[in-house]
């Protein structure tokens, strides 16, 4: 039976966690192999971030086919197109000759197949499945990624530095292949059908809030490219710049991992917060904590402080990206959402790309990483004040109603 909120609703959103957990290697693996990556090319820190940044633009075209694939035939044709994908791409990349060929595999089918299709399309299929809460079960379907970095970077540390790069490549090809496609089954239900009620309301508040549908689109995805700059610089190059101060890859990983893993129980949180106070007013208050928590990486480069810094910065952004979910469910119809969703979250991922790139470049000029930890603060000011403008605007059209 489809209905929202039921022991079954529950149950699809596991699976759409494991799913999104196992797929989202392909934001991670890149990040954790790019030293040995550009040792073996032999490429400079801004050459060796640019597969990185591929993939990510790959993934916001492939983010918004994939939403519209789901809204049309219904979730389970992307997961299975992703997990395909992922054992193609990885399998590809470990035969790469050069870092241009290992770029364009990888972001074709890792990036713009694989772990798109197991990102955007499950939270908007999450989010048609519940109603009173659906804030704590959109923020947890959208923790998978996060799920994905706390546990993927000292695993494939490991295997990286006892096996290389190249063949860890080809076990997580198996790895994917195994396991994604039986947890696709689980995903076959139709969604509970949508009430005109929905879609009404929808309407009436964005008449309102005094945008045109394209307009609230375009700035939902210039927030979400804003907000994912300012968070590429530690989450991209963490790793790297822990190997520059000389603490070692494996050091890297593990705040990349403790980052994440505090960016879950920061989702987690924010989702009964958004339940409570509204997505606008979570956005908001992400964007702000986020600004804060990015600066502490200016004055603190110790091994200690860098742990506590790194996890910091997880528990105060992880609320950021749901929030997006929430205003496009609060102001499209259901029927959009698919699309909607997936253009609005694969606009974060176009920031981490630009955000990773711009930090790389930033390093080779400088041969620091402070100016590029000011420029991720310039972008998140970009961020909070187009939340806050969005706050002020749900909170006028909220009393006017």
């Amino acid at each position: 039976m489809s209905e929202a909120e039921s022991p079954y609703a529950w149950w699809r959103l596991l699976a759409a966690v494991l799913l999104s957990t196992i797929g989202g290697v392909g934001l991670w693996s890149i990040v954790v192999a790019l030293p040995a990556v550009q040792a073996e090319f032999g490429v400079a820190r801004a050459g060796a971030s640019l597969p990185y940044t591929f993939t990510m633009l790959a993934f916001m075209v492939g983010g918004v086919v994939m939403g519209r694939l789901a809204d049309r035939f219904g979730v389970v044709l992307p997961v299975v197109i992703g997990a395909l994908s992922l054992g193609v791409g990885y399998t590809a990349t470990a035969f790469a000759p050069d870092i241009g060929s290992y770029a364009a595999l990888y972001a074709i089918f890792i990036g713009g197949m694989g772990s798109c299709a197991v990102f955007g399309p499950l939270v908007a299929d999450t989010s048609l499945w519940f109603t009173r809460r659906r804030g704590i079960a959109v923020a947890l379907c959208a923790s998978g990624n996060y799920f994905a970095g706390a546990f993927w970077p000292p695993v494939l540390q490991h295997f990286i530095a006892e096996y290389g790069w190249r063949s860890t490549h080809l076990g997580i090809a198996a790895v994917c292949v195994v396991t994604m496609l039986p947890l696709a089954l689980a995903m076959r239900r139709p969604p509970p059908k949508q009430t005109a009620g929905a879609t009404a309301l929808a309407a009436g508040g964005l008449a309102r809030l005094g945008l045109s549908p394209n307009a609230l689109q375009a700035l939902l995805v210039l927030a979400g490219l804003s907000c994912c700059v300012a968070m590429a610089m530690p989450q991209v190059h963490i790793v790297a710049y822990c190997v520059d101060l000389g603490y070692g890859a494996a050091r890297g990983a593990e705040m990349l991992a403790l980052m994440l893993g505090f960016g879950v129980v920061s989702r987690l949180i924010s989702g009964v917060i958004t339940d409570r106070i509204g997505a606008a007013a979570m956005l908001f208050l992400g964007s702000f904590l986020q600004m804060i928590a990015l600066a502490l990486f200016l004055p603190f480069d110790s091994l200690s402080s860098l742990y506590v810094v790194s996890a910091i910065f997880g528990l105060f952004q992880g609320g950021i990206v749901p929030s997006y979910t929430m205003l496009i469910r609060q102001f499209f119809p259901p029927a959009e959402a698919g699309f909607r969703i997936g253009l609005v979250l694969s606009s974060t991922l176009a920031g981490m790309a630009l955000g990773g790139w711009l930090s790389g470049l930033i390093f080779d000029a400088t041969a620091s990483y402070q100016m590029a930890v000011v420029n991720g603060i310039a972008w998140n000011l970009l961020n909070l004040s187009i939340a806050g403008w969005l706050l002020l605007r749900t909170r006028a059209t909220t009393a006017l109603a």
